[in-house]
């Protein structure tokens, strides 16, 4: 019991260390050089922080910590979308966000752009599968504070169309691949934006309403979903499913830890940085490509403190005049410094992106400014 008592009191004492550490204007920072601060209250419950650190040129940090009580966060898509780009200081202008982060991965290019590469559950509804086993950030905003936990996601997607014909899902609203059947949900786009080399079954009110053969591109009904095969798919559409159809979809998401609460939505990221307060280190090189952990790079991450207040991160990178960027183990470590107990690293690169008030206050490294983002975390007023 004494053991336990001293223990309490000497993480109280270092909880209270840190959060003095953080009000204070100049500290310490790597290698003896002294942080230069910046801390400004931005509206109730919202605090913004810039740090300095370093010799001249080495990292440019900002830094948001939002109090549950007061603040909610909430997921913006681009353009209100399952696909497309908009740039997070017009997600947030557009949705009148105290602030905002960009938000998860998504691919950069062709008709799908923007499309988010992880999971994206919202309002239930699962609107982009798992990819290759990242985590994501789960949020709630309901009761009186904000929560947040980093889970693993784990999808079991199936379409039925009697007790004996039932096949799996193999993506959400996003490019159908050779044998795939894809579903598309009315959040994704007006159409299904495929090509003619599959057929396509229009479901509403739980039947097929009816199945467009080699044409592509179906309108995806507004009260139901659209089911897009190819190859072997196709084959079992075609021998399964016809006009009349009663047809179903079951969805089985698990999350590892479960949260102590239902999540309001899910947003993928990845690498985990903290996981009960201690730095989870390596990432799985079969997960995350060569570089991308060990070289430097701009860095965007959301964590949790152990008293519930939430941070969002930004580190400015690629500009060695004025911040080099972190690694994945760098970026790790400084969200333990700011005292996290639980850690994600979202999209980050050219896509990194702070705002506040409707200014962006970091340094996107792109040379045309500002990237346009699949999607952003927005810090709204309860």
């Amino acid at each position: 019991m004494r053991r336990q008592a001293i223990r309490r009191a000497l993480a109280c004492f270092t909880l209270l260390s840190l959060g003095l550490a953080l009000a204070a204007g100049v500290q310490s920072g790597a290698g003896g050089s002294p942080d230069v601060r910046k801390t400004r209250q931005v509206a109730p419950g919202v605090e913004h922080i810039e740090i300095r650190r370093g010799d001249p040129g080495r990292w440019v940090i900002n830094v948001l910590v939002l109090d549950p009580a007061r603040v909610r966060l909430a997921l913006g898509r681009a353009r209100d979308r399952g696909v497309g780009t908009e740039t997070t200081s017009s997600i947030a202008g557009r949705r009148g966000a105290l602030a905002a982060t960009n938000g998860g991965y998504f691919r950069t290019e062709g008709p799908y752009r923007g499309e988010p590469a992880g999971i994206v559950l919202q309002s239930g509804q699962v609107l982009s599968e798992p990819y290759r086993r990242r985590p994501g950030l789960a949020v709630s905003n309901a009761g009186r504070r904000t929560l947040l936990a980093v889970v693993d996601v784990a999808l079991r997607a199936e379409v039925v169309a009697s007790k004996k014909a039932r096949r799996r899902i193999d993506g959400i609203n996003r490019p159908r691949l050779d044998d795939e059947l894809i579903l598309f949900t009315p959040e994704f786009d007006r159409t299904t934006l495929t090509g003619p080399q599959g057929i396509e079954v229009l479901v509403g009110g739980g039947r097929v309403a009816s199945v467009e053969d080699s044409g592509g591109g179906a309108v995806i009904p507004k009260s139901g979903f659209v089911l897009s095969a190819h190859g072997e798919a196709a084959a079992w559409v075609r021998a399964n499913v016809r006009p009349g159809t009663r047809i179903e979809r079951k969805m089985d998401v698990r999350f590892e830890p479960r949260p102590k609460f239902v999540p309001e939505f899910v947003i993928g990221g990845g690498p985990r940085l903290v996981r009960d307060s201690r730095t989870v280190l390596p990432p799985d090189p079969e997960i995350y490509r060569p570089g991308f952990a060990d070289a430097r790079h701009p860095r965007t991450a959301a964590g949790l403190r152990a008293d519930g207040r939430i941070l969002l991160v930004t580190v400015d990178g690629r500009q060695p005049e004025r911040s080099v960027g972190m690694t994945i183990a760098e970026l790790a470590a400084l969200l333990a410094e700011l005292g996290a107990v639980e850690a994600i690293n979202m999209d980050g690169g050219g896509s990194t992106t702070m705002v506040v008030r409707d200014k962006v206050v970091n340094s996107p490294s792109d040379p045309a400014g500002e990237r346009a983002v699949g999607d952003a975390l927005l810090v709204l007023p309860r």
